[in-house]
């Protein structure tokens, strides 16, 4: 009897290991560079047209990264707050995509994020 217990304590604690080394990872994440790259050249990425009014209706919604709300302290609506965040904007939309909660950007969307940052970021 006692046997028994020991065997399938063992059994238990080398399955717990199996089941702890088990997850899901982002693929960008694993093996950057291995999306399409994105060809910049031919996406329109200008700040006041394109990435502000994204960033405003994706990020800066009530009770995210907007006056009312700025999660994590966070404002994210005006050129100096998108600019000084854009790395953790780089980080979290594109490469984690766990940002907008409401789901991943489209492959437009993060493409024109993506140009602009590539671009330096300018408040054009």
């Amino acid at each position: 009897m006692i046997q028994t217990k020991k065997w399938l304590f063992a059994i238990a604690i080398t399955s717990l290991g199996f089941v702890q080394s088990c997850y899901y990872d982002k693929e960008e994440i694993l093996y950057p560079g291995s999306t399409t790259p994105v060809d910049c050249t031919t996406v329109q990425a200008g700040f006041a047209a394109d990435v502000q009014p994204l960033i405003l209706s994706k990020c800066a919604i009530s009770g995210c990264h907007d006056a009312g709300g700025a999660s994590g302290g966070v404002l994210l609506t005006n050129y100096a707050q998108i600019s000084g965040k854009k790395d953790r904007i780089n980080a979290r939309a594109l490469v984690e995509k766990s940002m907008p909660p409401t789901g991943p950007l489209t492959s437009d969307e993060a493409a024109k994020i993506k140009c602009w940052i590539d671009a330096g970021a300018p408040n054009n």
